[in-house]
């Protein structure tokens, strides 16, 4: 069986499309078709639904091929990746499946994992905690940085790193300027501004303010942009809900979040574990092997950044 044959199918799996297929694969697209038919030759079952001229999608055997086919083109990377240890120099480049709220603190596992392989390219991608699922699952992912225990996810090995808490932003001027703390069901009475349901985040925030006896809070925007919730705050118009790593990137003094009130919340408080998983797979590829035992390595790094005790001082 032709390797660069799986790639192609692959490819056009991903892209629903023959031309972006292809062109993704770097040939043309009667290259990619001709190899596409020799696969399904050799296999003698048809993977491709040619009901019409443009792709309508998967056969019930070729839905079971690609299964099979991600699977393989996964091992083959791992293999390349290996041998590549074996001399002393791991290369290649490591997929990284991060959901949003979880970004700031990306460079410290990034750093501490370049340090150590610096010829291989780290390629992060911000992704909802159910792509990060199928990204495992497929093989187009080596690793992901998600909740561990709000929405366990399946067939994955998960490295905890530390424990995700929830701050109000609220524009200054607001009853709570100054406020040690603000409770959920006072949050649930602010026009808010928060994550997209498609996120695990705004899933765990719901219940938090359900839990809290408020209910279903009242949003006025939706976003899947962690920027555009802060644009949006600063705008005097809305408040916001992140998590605590959100001050990783922010200082008292920084002109980006001058005007906000950053005020932890209360009754109850939260916190979620969030961890860095890879697809349990023995033995585990090198590149997702090296970054779990990097992520060993910055736990306390992390833990010294974001659990540092009492939150700043509300910004003025």
């Amino acid at each position: 069986m032709n390797i660069r044959h799986l790639r192609f199918f692959v490819a056009l799996a991903r892209e629903r499309h023959h031309g972006r297929a292809a062109a993704s694969c770097n040939v043309t697209q009667p290259t990619l078709s001709e190899a596409i038919r020799q696969l399904e030759c050799e296999l003698e079952v048809p993977l491709v639904d040619r009901n019409g001229r443009r792709y309508r999608g998967l056969t019930p055997e070729g839905d079971r091929v690609l299964e099979w086919a991600q699977r393989i083109l996964a091992d083959e990377d791992a293999l390349g990746q290996a041998l590549a240890e074996i001399r002393g120099d791991l290369a290649g480049e490591l997929r990284f499946g991060v959901i949003p709220t979880a970004l700031p603190i990306t460079p410290i596992l990034t750093s501490a994992f370049y340090r150590r392989h610096p010829l291989v390219t780290l390629k992060i991608l911000s992704l909802t905690s159910v792509e990060i699922q199928r990204g495992l699952h497929t093989g187009e992912l080596d690793a992901g940085l998600t909740y561990t225990d709000n929405e366990p996810l399946r067939n994955v090995y998960a490295q905890p790193l530390y424990q995700e808490r929830y701050m109000l932003l609220t524009p200054s001027g607001s009853p709570f300027d100054w406020a040690s703390s603000v409770t959920w069901r006072e949050a649930a009475k602010l026009p808010l501004c928060l994550l997209t349901r498609d996120m695990q985040n705004r899933r765990i925030v719901d219940q938090l303010f359900i839990g809290s006896g408020a209910g279903k809070p009242k949003v006025a925007v939706e976003t899947n942009s962690v920027l555009s919730l802060l644009a949006h705050v600063r705008s005097g118009e809305w408040s916001s809900v992140l998590p605590h790593t959100f001050l990783s990137l922010v200082g008292r003094d920084d002109p980006a979040v001058q005007g906000v009130q950053i005020i932890p919340l209360a009754e109850p408080e939260a916190a979620q574990t969030v961890g860095l998983v890879v697809g349990e797979r023995e033995p585990f590829p090198p590149l997702a092997r090296a970054l779990l035992e990097a992520a060993r390595h910055a736990d306390i790094s992390i833990s010294h950044m974001l659990d540092r005790g009492p939150l700043p001082t509300p910004l003025s």
